[in-house]
């Protein structure tokens, strides 16, 4: 009896576990490691934030996918990788799990990058929590501005102005009738901020593309700094520097949401594999590069393209892509012996931006789209993410089937 250990019920560690179950009918126990006990489409995370969708709406039980004939679910913390020994430690569990294959696929966390103060007084937005933590956040101080009348109640500042930022924007475009009608103003008092350091946002675009979805969000009354640098970040505050200004400026508001930027879990540096901001640079059958019973996956997977310029943004795609290569190589080492021949290889099949419900912009299957269609296409690929980790019982109870609306 093989042992396949799966750290991790994101995208690319669910679906490894939904195709074993499917490939592999014995000779095989899987354990699933998670610290919660649903899987979540990390990208509705803005959804929830800005509070257009609700949390039940972007997540599913992970029971509903487990088969406890082959799999065990185990809702615990990781808090250590012994591949010497091939061994697992959880915090709540005192016997640490054993594992012939082990699948990693641990998510990110986000980064500060050492600003001052982002830890303290910014909301990060890394999970289902932080989402609702930040909506809880912005509801507390539309209707604290009905006492105070202090309008930085009504401010929200994005610090990050890229995709998830651009997303994230969007997402408060459409919720800021709701926010006003709690704050007792009109929905042009509601302020929303972008603060970037770059002045070329969503390189993963060509510039005509990008400056129409920068647009986008500038018409949409969205105030966009870029080529600004934050400096630090006080409660309440942000400061910058824009361009090759040495004096700072400053921006104040109720609510400060940091989107700059995220890594590997930091796991994956304490369990002594070869990272870099918690993400390794994998073989070509996405193992780590000293362990090959080890599959690093998702956004703890540096994976190079054959250009060998920069690794692969990490996105859903990807993760999915990832997994379906992983349970193929498992079940294949498993009922023959023999991995499979063929490398890991991966083609994109487009990126496609949200700003908010019914607008978009993106790339798909070599083409750019726009407006309702970019936006339609959001959704559908959203509704295939869900079908492949769910099935169909996930997809009918929480696809996005509301294409033209």
């Amino acid at each position: 009896m093989k042992e396949v250990v799966v750290l991790g019920a994101g995208y690319a560690g669910l679906k490894t576990v939904v195709l074993l179950q499917k490939k592999i009918k014995d000779n095989v126990h899987i354990i699933l490691v998670d610290r919660n006990d649903y899987h979540f489409e990390a990208t509705d995370l803005h959804e929830v934030a800005a509070g257009t969708q609700t949390p039940s709406r972007i997540s599913y039980p992970i029971s509903d996918v487990v088969k406890p004939n082959i799999t065990t679910f185990i809702q615990d913390e990781v808090v250590g990788v012994d591949t010497a020994n091939k061994t697992v430690k959880l915090a709540k569990h005192a016997e640490l799990l054993h594992y012939d294959y082990c699948v990693v696929g641990l998510g990110f966390v986000s980064e500060s990058f050492g600003i001052s103060g982002v830890d303290e007084n910014a909301f990060p937005m890394t999970d289902v929590d932080e989402a609702k933590t930040i909506y809880n956040h912005i509801i507390a101080k539309m209707q604290d501005y009905q006492q105070s009348k202090n309008p930085d109640d009504l401010h929200i500042i994005i610090c990050g102005g890229g995709f998830t930022g651009i997303e994230l924007a969007g997402a408060l475009v459409d919720a800021r009738p709701s926010y006003a009608k709690i704050a007792g103003v009109d929905p042009s008092e509601i302020k929303i901020t972008l603060i970037e350091a770059s002045t070329r946002l969503l390189p993963m675009f060509s510039e005509k593309l990008a400056d129409y979805g920068v647009n986008l969000v500038k018409k949409l009354g969205v105030q966009l700094f870029d080529g600004s640098r934050i400096s630090r970040i006080e409660p309440g505050k942000v400061y910058y520097k824009h361009g090759d200004d040495t004096e700072e400026q400053t921006q104040s508001a109720g609510t400060i949401i940091w989107t700059t930027g995220v890594s590997g879990n930091p796991l994956m540096a304490e369990a002594g594999f070869k990272e870099r901001r918690g993400r390794v640079m994998v073989t070509d059958h996405l193992n780590d590069p000293d362990h090959d019973d080890v599959y690093i996956l998702g956004d703890v997977a540096a994976v190079m393209p054959p250009d060998g310029k920069r690794p692969y943004p990490t996105t859903a795609q990807i993760a999915l892509a990832m997994a379906d290569f992983t349970a193929e190589d498992i079940a294949s080492r498993i009922k023959t012996g023999k991995r499979k021949a063929k490398a890991f290889t991966y083609k994109s099949l487009g990126t496609v931006a949200s700003v908010g419900n019914t607008r978009g912009f993106g790339e798909a299957m070599g083409h750019e789209i726009k407006g309702y269609t970019a936006s339609a296409m959001k959704k559908i690929i959203a509704d295939r993410s869900l079908m492949e980790t769910g099935g169909v019982k996930e997809l009918l109870s929480k696809g996005r089937f509301d294409l033209y609306h």
